[in-house]
């Protein structure tokens, strides 16, 4: 996703980043291809999904893609924190990823209400894999 530097100030909108998102991968990309698959980048678990949601609902730009996620931090901050590394919280976690599934989900076809997610930044400075 096309979004601002970590160092920016500013957070773009998720409308601003679907239109720079999708707007540069038309410049690039043929649409042959059949999907485009997301990592959050450092996001929180909403604003990834609140951005996936943006793009899969843009109308101004047209792709031709699949926009989906593949979201393993943007799905864990919330289901850590339910979890807690304790066995009687497994119940918990799991429903707390069945819920950003569920966000996600809707996200990949711009049904995503928003309000869901940890709005906590799972962003690392200076991370490199």
């Amino acid at each position: 996703m096309v979004t601002e530097g970590s160092e920016y100030g500013k957070e773009a909108t998720p409308e601003e980043v679907a239109f720079f998102t999708v707007r540069s991968l038309a410049r690039t990309l043929p649409p042959a291809i059949p999907g485009i698959t997301f990592l959050s980048g450092g996001q929180s678990e909403e604003r990834a999904s609140l951005n996936l949601n943006a793009i899969n609902k843009l109308a101004e730009v047209k792709h031709p893609w699949n926009m989906s996620f593949s979201y393993g931090r943007a799905l864990q901050t919330s289901v850590l924190e339910a979890w807690k590394g304790k066995q009687e919280n497994v119940k918990a976690a799991q429903e707390a990823l069945m819920t950003r599934c569920k966000a996600n989900s809707d996200a990949s076809m711009g049904k995503y209400e928003g309000g869901t997610g940890s709005t906590k930044s799972d962003f690392v400075k200076n991370y490199m894999y």
